[in-house]
């Protein structure tokens, strides 16, 4: 999963990292010292019942929390969804470090598949994507997602473009874009299985194109 609202450009989009102005209780935040009970209730909840089942109340009651507690750091359920997908650690993933673009493009996306047809992360996905364009407010939550998620990739990028594979002014939030909605696509609108092949292919064509180099 990725997403747009990324300044283009060349170095200041690089430097910026778009820290994400996530709500409390992420990483970058103080938040109350059972958060991840709360983060982890608030994932099992949507996976099971959707955004719309989702309820604070029911938060509370999974993870044993007060509700005025979780109020007190998260006014609205869009709130504290927003704060636990960036902040669960079961959504964490490693960065991967392959020594090429084409290596680490192709675990990322392979990450990126794993997210969107294994339970319970893919439940949670389709549920949260479904509920976006419902939600003004929860779209404001995803997109800070989404930042937290493209800065925390930003050093496979950086690494390419010093190596030389990439050029600095390319677009990262397009090329993950283009990956990651390759794969949404094909599973969730066509239906159809992801083969063996389909990540490498995928990298391959986003970096190459898919036009032959001899003249027709």
């Amino acid at each position: 999963m990725n997403g747009s609202g990324q300044q283009q450009g060349g170095p200041e989009r690089r430097t910026g990292r778009g820290e994400p102005g996530g709500p409390p209780g992420g990483r970058r935040a103080g938040g109350p010292r059972k958060a991840q009970e709360i983060f982890d209730a608030t994932l099992e909840l949507l996976a099971a019942h959707g955004y719309e089942g989702l309820t604070i109340e029911g938060v509370a009651q999974r993870s044993g929390v007060n509700k005025t507690t979780i109020y007190r750091w998260w006014p609205s359920k869009g709130a504290l969804l927003g704060a636990a997908l960036i902040g669960a650690r079961r959504l964490d993933f490693d960065l991967p470090d392959t020594g090429s673009l084409q290596g680490d493009l192709e675990a990322l996306l392979g990450a990126i598949v794993t997210l969107l047809t294994a339970p319970p992360s893919c439940d949670i996905a389709v549920a949260t994507l479904g509920a976006v364009t419902h939600s003004p407010e929860l779209a404001g939550h995803i997109r800070e997602f989404f930042a937290d998620r493209l800065a925390r990739e930003m050093p496979v990028f950086d690494r390419a473009v010093a190596r030389g594979e990439l050029a600095a002014d390319a677009d990262p939030t397009l090329l993950v874009d283009l990956l990651a909605g390759a794969a949404w696509f094909r599973l969730t609108l066509r239906q159809l299985p992801l083969d063996q092949d389909f990540v490498s292919h995928a990298v391959r064509t986003v970096l190459t194109g898919a036009g032959t180099s001899e003249p027709l």
